[in-house]
């Protein structure tokens, strides 16, 4: 028999650790190849790891809660073969998960040197990514110790040096203190951001956030402190939307073994709208927009234990209605199965939020950082409407829906707002009964 080390395989870009959250099996379980052992959790997304091989649980090394980094061996299993040390470059080679090179962590595990003067002390754990944007801003040692990470175990992520690189002339470059000095206080989160006090009462339930509704609560404060929101408001006429997707989503499902919903029929609305007003599809950077020159769509997505996540349909001006719909439902389905990777939920440029979904008319989202604007979208609702016919003005009964578009105001004016959602509102209203799926 021989011994096979099970790594943490690589989970993005960016992504360099995560914490154990569960095993599937215990010490001495058979496991068979691909089975799922272990559920992990990033700063991004819960998810599964599976198994190369088959063997035997013999020991697992990093237990529920601890953390792991890309690359580090969290269990050893007995497999068949000859010897006893790990496993050999073949089964190695053979196996699905994908680990960095000797030189890869070798890179990781190095200080940050941002200036050849200038080198860190190695408690300062960051991802190749922030590393090279803390090189490309001169971001000091000092500096970077004073941005609160968001990440796991207050680790700095991409949207962390990018929120402080955009504020950096705002406010005085940290000096070096001494070790007695009393230290700035940190960016306020969700967990820091002073509060009212609460007095509870006999019978009052405390229910601690778990992981994701943490992450949740301080990205959503973040958000709010970055960017100034304004909100704009229409009402659409749906009703042709409503009618083809009733002629259509029999036939697609038989012809393609998958559901037509309204979600791939509005996000090409939205698509067609950002290549109209191609300025709403930015970030900021700083002083500088940053124009993006992919179109990648979010669509949160309301999990079966109530939090929310964002998977993102990347490229989506590439895709037909077809491919939309079934890129929206593989999206679907592995969010609320716990199956997205940490790359599903990265890249986005903008975001719908469906809270039609929820029977909700309409709301006022917030803005996902780094991005400029994010579009609501309400429930369908039959109403009498005024029409204009070539014989006057009638009333009819019509498919309505209210779409809410708050965006932000420091690079997207109310011109600039309104009109992205006046463009969405005239595709979805004048769709074509026709239009081919």
């Amino acid at each position: 028999m021989a011994e096979y080390k099970l790594l943490l395989p690589s989970m993005g870009e960016g992504v360099m650790e995560a914490t154990v959250i569960t095993w599937l099996f215990n010490e001495g379980d058979q496991v068979k190849e691909d089975d799922s052992v272990v559920e992990i959790a990033t700063d991004k997304v819960d998810s599964d790891v599976p198994t190369p091989v088959s063997g035997k649980i013999v020991k697992i090394l990093k237990q529920k809660d601890e953390v792991a980094k890309v690359g580090e061996a969290i269990a050893i299993l007995e497999i068949e073969g000859e010897g006893e040390n790990t496993a050999s470059e073949e089964v190695k080679n053979e196996a699905h998960v994908s680990t960095p090179d000797a030189e890869t962590l070798k890179t990781i595990e190095q200080p940050l040197q941002v200036a050849a003067s200038t080198e860190f002390s190695g408690d300062l754990y960051l991802s190749p990514l922030v590393k090279s944007i803390a090189q490309q801003e001169n971001i000091s040692e000092t500096e970077l110790k004073s941005i609160k990470g968001s990440g796991l175990e207050g680790r700095i992520t991409k949207e962390d040096i990018l929120a402080y690189v955009s504020n950096r002339g705002n406010q005085p470059a940290p000096q070096a203190a001494p070790a007695q000095q009393t230290a700035p206080a940190p960016k306020a989160t969700a967990s820091s951001t002073p509060t009212t006090t609460i007095s509870t009462s006999a019978g009052d339930e405390i229910i601690p956030m778990d992981r994701m509704r943490k992450i949740i609560a301080e990205n959503m404060v973040k958000a709010k402190q970055i960017a100034p929101h304004v909100t704009s408001f229409i009402e659409t006429d749906v009703t042709n939307v409503v009618k083809w997707r009733a002629k259509n989503k029999d036939i697609f499902e038989k012809r393609e073994g998958e559901k037509l919903t309204f979600m791939p029929i509005f996000v090409r609305a939205v698509v067609k709208a950002i290549q109209d007003f191609p300025m709403i599809n930015v970030s900021v950077n700083g002083e500088n927009i940053v124009k993006k020159k992919n179109i990648n769509i979010g669509m949160a997505t309301a999990l079966p234990d109530g939090n929310l996540i964002v998977p993102v349909i990347k490229n989506a001006d590439q895709l037909s209605l077809s491919g939309l719909a079934k890129a929206i439902n593989d999206l679907a389905y592995r969010a609320r199965n716990k199956k997205l990777r940490p790359e599903d939920t990265q890249g986005a440029t903008y975001t719908i939020s469906n809270v039609g979904s929820f029977g909700n008319l309409m709301g006022t989202p917030i803005i996902p950082q780094p991005q400029v604007a994010i579009l609501a979208i309400g429930a369908i609702v039959k109403k009498p409407a005024v029409l204009e016919t070539k014989d006057g003005d009638v009333i009819a009964i019509r498919q309505l829906m209210f779409m809410s578009h708050s965006y932000d105001h420091r690079v997207v004016d109310g011109s600039l707002g309104g009109m992205m959602l006046k463009h969405v509102h005239d595709y979805l209203q004048n769709w074509d009964l026709n239009t081919e799926i």
